[in-house]
This record gives structure tokens, C-alpha cells and sequence, in this order.
């Protein structure tokens, strides 16, 4: 925030007077220059405590047994800015840096990015929203009403992961994601978004930045959501694109109700990538789920998913995954959590020489400013 004092302002006439009185003084003017606009530092601080079977530190299948200290455990570790100023006319500036921590270490998650999670400035106003910069895809931000699990768990949650292509492992970069094992946020995007009588609609383009091939590593999508009494439905499609112009298409379809202290979510996902090989991997993933406020300081959660991988000339395989949660507010900022997972592999797909059936218990504290 910047404040320059014009000719004629108290403070530039008070040049001798008392430190703190012409603070006083000038306050007044200060809050007048910053009435249309404002800046927030936000973040999550979250840390737990987690013993596995047949799963590493970041839930890939293994052999063994582990204990850990695991950073966003519930919700990731995250630091950010948030920026609004009023245009008059109903028309607001907008912008939103944020980056991922690893609490346990100290260090930013991703090694290239400090703004990994959110890099944008945009416009919004009667006519909807514009933003321009690095963003999630639709599907990732069509999943957030209707996740069984509410968002949680990103490294076991099988929509974040799977569905919203937070860690697809396909081994090449789809869309300019710059990652190649994941898409959930892409760069150079446009987003664009609409809001009326509980409809919204969003359509979302990145640019390739590719001189010699215009679409290659771009990508498109769209969605569309309804929100009314307690009901939320909601739907996407999205279509990334590697560097040789091979497509990853993503989809989700799914729905939420919540009455009194209750909420039940479920979805269906589906993503089909082409790969190098001329091979195409197919996934389809379902989750279910319903939550339960015992009291305004403890909710549980419990969620059920279900993926089925196929891939061009081997066998089906996949995973049945089952997450129970229970989280008690010490404040509105600060809850205790403890979470239990169970995973049943199926037909091979952990890999050889891992567990067939992984298992975990986290104990954490997550802090919200």
C-alpha cells in the first residue's frame, strides 16, 4: 500500500510536531486513501503426526512400515496475498499470489515456482470476472463443492490426485503445467466467470506460447454449477495438450446436499490420456461421502472412493480407498484433527514387491490466518 501526501496535507504542515501525534493526525488520511481497496496475507499452517503400513511419506504404495511428520496432512501448507480495490460502478481490480510450504522443512513445494498454487490479476464486476495468470483447471475448481472428503488429504485424495489431475503420473507435461507429473494448476490461462440466480458457468483458455505450433501444450475447458438451498451440483470438462500435440482430456460430474448438521457429496470422474507409446490410459474414479457436525467444535467425516485404471494392452487394476476424519475447533482459526485411511490395491497396481493393502493414522494441528 502507498500513501503520498498531497501539497497541502496535515502532515507536510505539522513537519516539527511529536512522533506520535502526527501518526494521530495522519491515520485518518491514511485510512481514506486505502477505503477502495484492500490487501490480505492469508495462509494455513498444518503439521501431523502420521504412522503408515504399505505407503511412503507422500502415499505412494511401499513395503514396510513408516512414522512421519507429514506437512498438510488436512489442508496443504500454504502462504498467500490477496489484493481487491473498488473501480466504482460495481467493478473491482483483483489479484491473488499464493505459494505451497513444506512446514516440516521449511522450504517451498515446488522448486521452480514461489507462486505455485495462484498467480493471477483480474477484473470483476456485473458482467462476471476476468483473470489472467496461472490458475486452477475446471474440473479441479468444479470437484471443490461436491468432494466427498471436503478437499482434504491432496496426497490420498483420489479426486485432487486422479480426477483433478493433481498428480496424474503420466510422465509428460500436459498443458504448460510445468510439471510432468501433474496439471491441476496450468499456467499463461485465461479465466473467465458468471454467476447468476445459482447458475454459474466458467470457461477457462491457456495459451501454448509455442511460435511453431499454436495449440500444442495448450489447453481449454469449461463448467458449470448450481447452487440453491443446501443443493450444489456441478460439472466439468477440460483438454490438455503435450508438446507433439498428444490430448488429456478430464472430466468430473457430481453433487452435494447439506440439511442441518448433515452433508452427503458424491462424484464421478473420468480421464483419458494418450500417450507416447500410441497407448491410452483411462481412469475413472468415484467417490462418496457424508459428514456429520456433532457440535459447533466437532465434525467427522467419512469417504469412499473407487478407481479403476485401463491401459492399452495390460491388465484393469486400480485401488478402493476408505478415509474417516474427525476435527475439533480450539478456535476459529485452530482445530486438532485425526484421520485414518485404509487402501486395497487391486491386481497389481501398487507395483511389485509393495503391500497389497496400505493403512495410515495422522494425529495434526492446522492453523488458519
Amino acid at each position: 500500500m502507498r500513501f503520498s501526501p498531497h501539497a497541502g496535507s496535515t502532515c507536510r504542515r505539522l513537519p516539527l510536531a511529536p512522533p506520535m501525534a502526527l501518526l494521530s493526525l495522519c491515520l485518518p488520511l491514511l485510512a481514506s486513501a486505502q477505503s477502495n481497496s484492500s490487501i490480505s496475507i492469508y495462509g494455513i499452517a498444518d503439521l501431523g503426526v502420521r504412522y503408515s503400513t504399505g505407503l511412503t511419506a507422500s502415499q505412494a504404495p511401499s513395503h514396510g512400515r513408516l512414522g512421519s511428520l507429514v506437512s498438510g496432512a488436512n489442508s496443504t501448507s500454504r502462504f498467500g496475498l490477496r489484493g481487491i480495490e473498488d473501480l466504482g460502478g460495481g467493478m473491482q481490480a483483483i489479484f491473488n499470489m499464493e505459494g505451497g510450504r513444506a512446514l516440516d522443512t521449511g522450504s517451498q513445494i515446488s522448486a521452480t515456482q514461489v507462486f505455485d498454487r495462484a498467480s493471477y490479476v483480474g477484473i470483476s464486476g456485473p458482467l462476471g470476472s476476468l483473470t489472467l495468470g496461472r490458475q486452477i483447471n475446471t474440473v479441479a475448481e468444479a470437484i471443490a463443492p461436491v468432494e466427498p472428503m471436503g478437499m482434504r488429504m491432496a496426497s490420498l485424495n483420489p479426486n485432487i490426485a486422479n480426477t483433478a489431475l493433481g498428480a496424474h503420473g503420466l510422465g509428460a507435461e500436459y498443458g504448460a503445467s510445468g510439471s510432468t507429473n501433474a496439471a491441476f494448476r496450468v499456467d499463461n490461462a485465461l479465466k473467465y466467470s458468471i454467476s447468476r440466480q445459482g447458475l454459474t458457468l466458467r470457461a477457462m483458455y491457456s495459451f501454448s506460447e509455442s511460435a511453431n505450433a499454436a495449440r500444442h501444450m495448450g489447453s481449454a475447458g469449461a463448467g458449470l454449477a448450481y447452487s440453491a438451498q443446501g443443493l450444489e451440483l456441478s460439472a466439468a470438462f477440460h483438454q490438455l495438450r503435450t508438446a507433439d500435440n498428444r490430448k488429456l482430456n478430464a472430466a468430473t460430474v457430481g453433487a452435494a446436499y447439506r440439511w442441518g448438521a448433515w452433508r452427503i457429496a458424491g462424484n464421478l470422474g473420468r480421464t483419458e490420456a494418450a500417450q507416447a507409446d500410441a497407448t491410452k490410459t483411462v481412469n475413472a474414479i468415484q467417490g462418496l461421502g457424508a459428514s456429520w457436525n456433532l457440535n459447533p467444535s466437532v465434525s467427522l467425516t467419512a469417504a469412499l472412493y473407487h478407481l479403476q485404471r485401463k491401459r492399452s494392452g495390460l491388465q484393469d487394476d486400480g485401488f478402493a480407498r476408505a478415509v474417516f476424519f474427525a476435527e475439533y475447533l480450539l478456535s476459529k482459526r485452530s482445530q486438532l484433527y485425526a484421520e485414518f485411511d485404509h487402501t486395497r490395491w487391486r491386481h497389481g497396481y501398487q507395483g511389485a514387491g509393495n503391500d497389497s493393502v496400505g493403512r495410515g493414522f495422522t494425529l495434526g494441528l492446522k492453523h488458519s490466518f
